[in-house]
């Protein structure tokens, strides 16, 4: 009760602080989208709902090793016949105690199963909550991405406009011809369909990141990374830490645990059973309790004990299968997001210098162009370039910055 009390007053505390500071104007960092969304999200509540089954299920095989206490009260009605002692109505009430002395060691077995079920539905829980991430940082950064595209093509269409502007009075005075004109405001036009689409892309994002988070986003702001991975074998012998190779670890374990239990049907049972007579007027009447040991020893059940040991032998190598598939997966995942980051890296760093190199070009083309040494359409293809460089720049580092957080997420890493 303590420790949900807590957990209850830290997720107030988390949309507290985050609506003050959504109050206060603050930009909402990854971070802090992040904390929204685990609050938000329904997934994440039906992992925590399993482990709450989970608890129940031990509870459930925990007590069938403890004693059972209960009273029982009846009250008998029979014929009398003229020789009998004892009257036609027979009330009884009694407390009555049964404690299985042994099982087959079926309880503790099942006990263990119950545990291995707990902690891997702990560990589903958090591979579910890394996951998590991965939408909501594709969310914030694809968002992100857009407006800083509508931004590159905004300026675009700034210098666009300027040009058509200019080639109108250098065709006014007959120094430019009306094809320039016209390709220039085609240009133009373009950028600005261009714009509108990007925009819609944009507010598609807000709408997903928002789904997620539950809440507007309002501002947005960028934290700088972390250190990057350098080492590819060193993150890939991390791989049995994974949260999803440990869930099929421990389910391989409560299935082994179930071959125990089915085999507990082979073996006899012990019982001890007793009675607390409060009220008696048969017989019996003056004993108060009586204590009585019961062994059980099967001896054919046709073939319902060999089925159920085969089930559980089959589940358990089946669940030894996808452990090992789980393991094989992550390692191929591990290995693939850090080939997708490494690319992803060198692509950013490419772009951002063909950026600079993009840009001036573009003021050279310009300043030869003020001195009648190339035409327009010369300066166009630099300003389109430019535009086309400055774009693709955008979406590397959007890319980089994506695979960067896929890679920790791949990986297993802890990202609370």
């Amino acid at each position: 009760m303590k420790a949900g009390k807590v957990i209850l007053f830290s997720v107030f505390s988390v949309l507290w602080m985050t609506s003050l500071a959504m109050a206060q104007g603050a930009p909402l960092t990854l971070k802090d989208c992040y904390k929204l969304a685990l609050v938000r999200s329904e997934s994440i509540g039906i992992q925590k709902e399993l482990i709450k089954e989970t608890e129940g299920l031990m509870l459930q095989s925990l007590s069938t090793a403890l004693p059972k206490v209960a009273f029982a009260y009846s009250e008998k009605w029979q014929d009398l016949r003229p020789n009998d002692r004892f009257g036609g109505y027979q009330p009884e009430a009694k407390f009555t105690f049964t404690q299985p002395l042994f099982t087959g060691f079926k309880e503790f077995a099942a006990i263990k199963a119950s545990k291995h079920i707990g902690k891997q539905r702990d560990a589903e829980l958090k591979r579910a909550e890394q996951l998590l991430f991965t939408d909501v940082s594709d969310a914030f950064y694809l968002y992100l991405s857009y407006q800083e595209d509508l931004k590159v093509q905004q300026e675009i269409l700034m210098a666009l406009t300027d040009r058509v502007a200019e080639l109108k009075k250098r065709e006014a005075l007959g120094k430019s011809r009306t094809s320039e004109v016209a390709s220039a405001e085609a240009k133009q036009l373009l950028t600005e369909a261009g714009i509108e689409a990007s925009r819609g892309q944009r507010d598609v994002a807000a709408q997903l990141l928002e789904f997620l988070i539950g809440q507007p986003i309002g501002q947005l702001a960028v934290d700088p990374l972390p250190e990057g991975p350098t080492d590819l074998e060193s993150l890939v012998g991390k791989v049995d830490e994974r949260l999803d190779v440990v869930a099929a670890r421990e389910s391989l374990e409560s299935f082994k645990n179930n071959i125990t239990v089915a085999r507990s049907s082979f073996f006899p049972t012990v019982a001890l059973a007793g009675n607390s007579y409060v009220k008696r007027t048969d017989a019996n009447e003056g004993n108060d309790w009586d204590v009585m040991l019961n062994v059980n020893v099967p001896l054919f059940n046709g073939f319902n004990d060999v089925g159920l040991v085969r089930q559980a032998r089959a589940q358990a190598n089946e669940a030894d299968l996808k452990l090992s598939l789980a393991r094989r997966s992550a390692i191929l995942e591990i290995r693939n997001a850090f080939t997708r980051y490494e690319a992803a890296r060198r692509n950013a760093l490419a772009l951002s210098k063909a950026v600079i190199a993009s840009d001036k070009n573009y003021q050279l083309q310009f300043d030869d162009f003020q001195k009648n040494l190339v035409n327009n359409l010369d300066v166009l293809q630099a300003l389109e370039d430019l535009q086309s460089v400055r774009r693709s720049n955008v979406a590397a580092a959007t890319d980089f910055n994506r695979a960067f957080w896929f890679l920790k997420v791949a990986t297993g890493e802890n990202l609370q």
